[in-house]
């Protein structure tokens, strides 16, 4: 894992060194540079595989192609060997190498060689042509600039925003997206200037001109007679074959156990792989918010599979913790559960370089109550109208809850939008920013600047065609939610640490083979994975099989009453609003009095409005 970075069109050294500095903490072990005319590149390296010998940049046998790499190919040494006997000769022990001598014989074509997580760029000498590539699923960031004949490229905004030349703009559609879904999806960001290259794609620079390419897909199965024992074989053994990939390493692999299915399947198939010594990292909180605990659940998978296992009590000290976390991710980003991230990561920093975790398997199998929704929803679409009606003025008595999981509010929401088409059905789902709230809180010039424009979330739903409504629903999730919300966090919360985060979970070949059965058979008996458990139920134990979900949860509401109440009411003030322009102070205090008082629940608005103002003076104050 590493930090990249580069540019074409002019070369700086000393601003290519700037931007590596900011990215000290993807890759702490080694930085390194290649410069010549009017290009550069730039790596700060986290040693995972070839510790001694795989110093990057990297070139072929010539020194005419030159390559940058963050993340991890984990079939490398397949490729290797295949390169080997067409006659490339090889200086280092690395994954990276690989690259370009791929390069060398496919060109543009090598990223379809590839099961990994990376993002690279490849200097074509000889051509005068950057080549640049994300995975398929997004796990590895990539962003950009292009202005004036030049472009810059990074891992990560804050080492792009050491360009003298670039603007600090805010998008302002950005930032309604951010208050919208609690994050901003790609290609946008929260500077007009700075982009985000899509998963699954591909950029060439050459004379000026950048050329984008997607090169891959995820496809639904189609529908066929439902066979357990071939469901249940293909994935255990595709589930192996991926878990074995993902252990590739140098250095000691860990765990995020949560004690949830995703992360106890991982232990489960290291064990099964023969893995000698499992360190596994579990987070809780104390007696007080006992109920957002699954210790007791990791604490049984870890002594089923005999781990090393560590135990971390999170105390509600936020007040710290949160400007670390939001200087991590550059910019707003505000689902809670990064707090977690952020602290697990730092604490199994000091045992492991490389851990697991089980992002990616409630896309993959189906364990988000909203999939169950998807379902339930085209039925209830079938109700006369006059029913429907009656049960939207009902949704207005049912009341919010701070609790876990709100299961009143889902209720409410579900009921509120059945009279919407499908696609509006599932945005009132996932927003937390209504238009009637927007209405409100967003002031007028806000208002006319972003105007009525569709989401992107609208786009990937089109783009499921004929797919069912459960088919695209899922299909939007994993572009949008998966992608821009969990693998963000996971990345910017783990390296922020100085530790590799993989997810088996989002590798292709899984999703590929998962995806060859028909999403609504994974909700076996319209329960949440219910298919996977029923794959599951002679590996992991019963009850971890039969535990509602959680999730990564936090106690927000209780934290912004409670502990961070003076803190929130200090940075909101009215003066603070006002300074920014955004927002209607008044319907901010409005919001925040009902939210203190118990007359309602705002939880997530409020905790997005703190972390933007936090965001604002990090980045743009500061």
């Amino acid at each position: 894992m590493c930090g990249i970075c580069g540019m074409v069109g002019f070369s700086d050294e000393h601003f290519l060194k700037r931007m590596c500095d900011k990215m000290v903490h993807r890759g702490p072990d080694e930085e390194g540079y290649f410069v010549d005319e009017d290009v550069g590149l730039g790596v700060r390296r986290l040693s995972i595989i070839d510790l001694q010998g795989g110093h990057q940049p990297i070139h072929n046998e010539d020194s005419t192609l030159w390559v940058v790499l963050n993340g991890e190919i984990y079939n490398y040494r397949e490729l290797r060997a295949e390169l080997e006997e067409k006659g490339h000769r090889f200086y280092t022990k690395s994954d990276t190498e690989v690259l370009v001598h791929l390069y060398e014989d496919w060109k543009e074509d090598c990223v379809f060689k590839l099961r990994g997580m990376y993002a690279f760029a490849i200097w074509d000498k000889r051509h005068k042509e950057l080549f640049l590539a994300r995975d398929r699923t997004g796990i590895k960031p990539l962003y950009y600039i292009s202005q004036n004949n030049k472009f810059i490229f990074a891992s990560e905004i804050k080492a792009l925003l050491e360009y003298p030349e670039l603007s600090k703009d805010i998008d302002l559609t950005s930032l309604d997206y951010y208050l919208t879904f609690l994050y901003i999806p790609a290609p946008f960001t929260i500077f007009k200037e700075i982009r985000k290259l899509l998963p699954s794609s591909t950029l060439t620079v050459k004379d000026g001109n950048i050329i984008v390419k997607s090169y891959w897909e995820l496809t639904p199965g189609k529908e066929k007679s439902y066979n357990l024992t071939l469901y249940k074989n293909t994935i255990i053994r595709t589930l192996e074959d991926t878990i074995k990939y993902h252990l590739v390493s140098d250095v000691p692999i860990g765990v995020f156990l949560s004690g949830g299915i995703d992360s106890s399947t991982i232990v489960a198939f290291m064990r099964k792989l023969g893995v000698k010594d499992i360190r596994t990292f579990s987070i809780g909180f104390g007696e007080k918010y006992a109920s957002y605990n699954e210790l007791k659940f990791s604490q049984l998978v870890a002594k089923r599979f005999n781990t090393i296992h560590k135990e971390f009590v999170i105390n509600p000290d936020i007040v710290n913790i949160l400007p670390r976390v939001i200087k991590s991710l550059d910019e707003p980003f505000a689902d809670s559960s990064s707090l977690l991230t952020y602290f697990i990561s730092e604490e199994a920093a000091q045992y492991v370089k490389v851990a697991l975790s089980g992002i990616g398997g409630d896309e993959v199998f189906g364990g988000y109550p909203r999939y169950i929704g998807a379902v339930i929803s085209s039925r209830y679409a079938r109700l006369p109208l006059l029913v429907r009606k009656l049960f939207k003025s009902i949704s207005s008595y049912i009341k919010f809850s701070p609790k876990g999981r709100d299961y009143p509010g889902r209720v409410k929401r579900f009921l509120k939008a059945g009279l919407l088409p499908s696609y509006q059905r599932y945005l009132s789902w996932i927003t937390y920013l209504d238009r009637e709230i927007k209405e409100k809180l967003y002031s007028s010039n806000l208002k006319e600047e972003i105007g009525e424009g569709d989401y992107l979330h609208l786009k990937y739903l089109k783009e499921a065609g004929n797919r069912s409504y459960l088919d695209s629903v899922v299909y939007t999730d994993i572009n949008t939610y998966l992608v821009d919300d969990l693998l963000v966090m996971g990345d910017r919360m783990s390296m922020a640490n100085s530790l590799e985060l993989r997810v088996p979970f989002c590798d292709y070949k899984l999703m590929e083979e998962a995806f060859t059965i028909p999403y609504h058979l994974k909700l076996k008996g319209l329960k949440i994975k219910g298919l996977f458990k029923e794959i599951l139920k002679d590996i992991l134990p019963r009850e971890v099989l039969r535990k509602p979900k959680q999730g990564f949860m936090v106690p927000l509401a209780y934290w912004l009453r409670e502990d961070l109440k003076d803190f929130t009411l200090d940075i909101l003030s009215s003066e603070s609003i006002k300074r920014r322009g955004y927002f209607n102070p008044s319907y901010v205090k409005e919001i925040l009095s009902d939210h203190f008082s118990g007359r309602n629940i705002f939880t997530h608005q409020i905790w997005a409005l703190l972390v933007l103002e936090l965001w604002f003076r990090e980045f743009i104050d500061g």
